[in-house]
Formats: C-alpha cells, sequence, structure tokens
C-alpha cells in the first residue's frame, strides 16, 4: 500500500465519493443495548446547476427514525463539506411517502447530523487520528481497515473498499455498527410519488 493510500484524508475523501447503486448494510446495538438493522445506500442522482446531488436512503429500526422506516435526503455527497441539505423524504411503515418543506430542510440538517451514525462517523472522518491497519472480521467478512479514533472519543474501522467505508464503528456512548452486507445493486425502497408535506406558517392570511 502506498503513503497515500494510507492516509486518512486520502480514505475520507475517497469514502465521501459515492456512486448510485452502493449499499452497506449494518447491525447496530444502541446506549441502551437496543438491537437493530440499518441500511445506507445511494439510490439516484440529481443535476442541480453545475452540481451532481444525490439521493442517500437510511432505511431499517436502527437509525434513529422511529420504527421500520425510510429516509432519503438529496446531498452533495458524504464528505466534510456536504453538509447541505437539497431535499428530503420520509416515509414510515403504513404511511404514505411525504417530502419535507424546503424550509425545515436546515433544521433537519442538524437533526440528521446528531442521529446518523454514519454521517457523523463519515464527517468526523478527516480529523481523526490513525491508529493502524488492522483486519477486521465482521458478518460481511474479514476486511483490511485503517483503525481511526476521532476527537468525541469513538472509533472506527474505515476501508475504501467498502460503499460508505465503515467496516465497525463504535461511539463514546456505547452505539456500535458492524458490516452485515455490501454491495452496488441498490433501488430506492420509496416507490410512490411522495406527497407533499404542509409547511409551516406558509400563509400569514390565516
Amino acid at each position: 500500500l502506498s503513503l497515500a493510500a494510507q492516509d486518512p484524508a486520502e480514505l475520507c475523501k475517497a469514502i465521501g465519493t459515492v456512486t448510485v447503486g452502493q449499499w452497506a448494510s449494518y447491525s447496530v446495538t444502541g446506549a441502551s443495548g437496543h438491537r437493530g438493522k440499518a441500511r445506507f445506500a445511494i439510490v439516484g442522482s440529481e443535476r442541480r446547476r453545475d452540481t451532481t446531488l444525490y439521493w442517500f436512503e437510511i432505511s431499517g429500526n436502527g437509525t434513529g427514525t422511529r420504527g421500520e422506516g425510510v429516509m432519503q435526503v438529496l446531498v452533495p455527497g458524504l464528505g466534510v463539506e456536504a453538509s447541505g441539505i437539497h431535499g428530503m423524504v420520509v416515509k414510515t411503515a403504513g404511511q404514505p411517502a411525504m417530502k419535507m418543506p424546503d424550509q425545515m430542510l436546515g433544521m433537519m440538517n442538524q437533526r440528521m447530523a446528531e442521529n446518523n451514525p454514519a454521517l457523523a462517523i463519515t464527517r468526523r472522518c478527516a480529523s481523526a487520528r490513525a491508529v493502524g491497519w488492522e483486519t477486521v472480521t465482521v458478518p460481511a467478512g474479514s476486511v483490511k481497515a485503517l483503525h481511526m479514533k476521532d476527537l468525541e472519543g469513538g472509533e472506527a474501522w474505515m476501508s475504501r473498499d467498502i460503499p460508505f467505508g465503515i467496516v465497525k464503528a463504535h461511539s463514546k456512548d456505547g452505539e456500535e455498527l458492524v458490516l452485515t452486507g455490501r454491495g452496488m445493486d441498490a433501488k430506492s425502497s420509496i416507490t410512490e410519488k411522495p406527497m407533499e408535506m404542509p409547511g409551516i406558517m406558509m400563509n400569514p392570511h390565516e
């Protein structure tokens, strides 16, 4: 491996670059011992002016959404600079898919970062310290990964060969994410056209 390949900044950059169809599934153990599943996928892309934005789908019951749910956010990528959410669709079991009004996106952006371990890890990736390369055995197989520790007290084992980069991770609060599967054939879990969620205080005359 070249030195560049071992450089956390290079690894983080590679992980932040996404391809439509990539997916990774995880078993999630919450701080309280609650167990769940999560799946991250890139299910589409859109051009906005001169930027390509990607539909990042988070599904499962271990993702901070109540019960079994699907959330899709339109983002420029997963790197540190990919903080701007340009669209959001949410679907919970038995309910129609809802598209969030634009004025709610800023607020959701903050919550997403707090509630989503994958986004938090990829965002903190660049400031993390590399411990060294280790072979990690997870349900998805044995993977050579770079063991990294971040400033918040979390640690992760990252590989550029895995979609989203995360082989295993745990936070200082005791949450753990372990890779169970991966692939490049993801499709959107939301097949219907989302309904527009009514905006807040849209009509000043009421």
